[in-house]
């Protein structure tokens, strides 16, 4: 079991930056990635990015340029730097790892992007 919190997010204007966190605890020596995903009410969730413990990372097109991924191994913890934000960007956004042969996610953090 992997417990996630979350935390920044929030609102800003189009244009602006944003930064979420997230740490885990638990049985984090089993975690083989760890993730960010978004979602809109209605919509099936949509992968942000990830990151492998090897450093490897992979973006989701619509945001590739604008976020930036990151670890800290040692503390268990994965950021996500969102920048040039713009309002199709609004979405609960959720951290993950999977672990154990299982996907693990935060509670969710909302960010608002407006005009």
């Amino acid at each position: 079991q992997v417990n996630l919190v979350q935390s920044g997010g929030g609102s800003v204007q189009a244009g602006g930056s944003l930064r979420l966190s997230c740490a885990a605890t638990g049985s984090t020596s089993s975690i083989s990635l760890m993730k960010w995903a978004r979602q809109t009410p209605g919509k099936a969730r949509e992968l942000v990015s990830i990151i492998y413990p090897s450093g490897r990372t992979v973006y989701t097109d619509s945001m590739k340029g604008r976020v930036t991924i990151s670890q800290d191994i040692a503390k268990n913890t994965v950021e996500l730097q969102m920048h040039d934000l713009e309002i199709e960007d609004t979405a609960m956004y959720f951290c993950g790892v999977h672990a154990n042969q299982a996907d693990y996610w935060g509670q969710g953090i909302q960010v608002t992007v407006s005009s």
